[in-house]
C-alpha cells in the first residue's frame, strides 16, 4: 500500500507517482489492478501490473476475454472486500492526522482487516 495522497488524485496518477512499475520490478513482485490502471505498465512483453480487458463500443470482448476478466476480479476481490470493511467503520471521515501518519494506521487497519476476513 502507498502512502496516502490528497483525495483529488485519482489511483493511476498515485501509481505513477510513487513510482510503483519501478518498485515491483526492482523486487520482481507483481500487481494486480482494475481497468482505471490500465497503461500504467508499458512493457506488454513483461507485464508487472496486469489489468483486464475494455470493451469497446464497436467491438464487444470474446468469451475468452470475459473469462479473463472474470479471474482478475476474483483475485482482486480480497483486496477490495478489506477496503469496503475500512469503509463500514468510517474510520476515513474520522480522520484528522497528517497524511504520513494517516497512512500508518491504515495499513495497520488494512492488515487486522484482512487477518480477521480470513478466520
Amino acid at each position: 500500500m502507498s502512502a496516502g495522497r490528497p483525495g483529488r488524485s485519482s489511483e493511476i496518477t498515485t501509481a505513477r507517482y510513487n513510482h510503483l512499475v519501478e518498485h515491483l520490478r526492482a523486487h520482481e513482485l507483481g500487481a494486480i489492478g482494475d481497468l482505471g490502471f490500465t497503461g500504467l505498465d508499458d512493457a506488454p512483453d513483461n507485464p508487472v501490473v496486469i489489468t483486464g480487458y475494455k470493451a469497446a463500443r464497436n467491438k464487444p470482448l470474446t468469451p475468452a476475454k470475459k473469462q479473463v476478466n472474470k479471474l482478475i476480479a476474483s483475485v482482486r476481490a480480497v483486496c477490495e472486500h478489506a477496503f469496503a470493511h475500512l469503509r463500514n467503520w468510517r474510520v476515513f471521515t474520522k480522520l484528522r492526522l497528517h497524511v504520513r501518519h494517516a497512512t500508518a494506521l491504515l495499513r495497520a487497519l488494512l492488515v487486522l482487516t484482512s487477518i480477521e476476513v480470513a478466520r
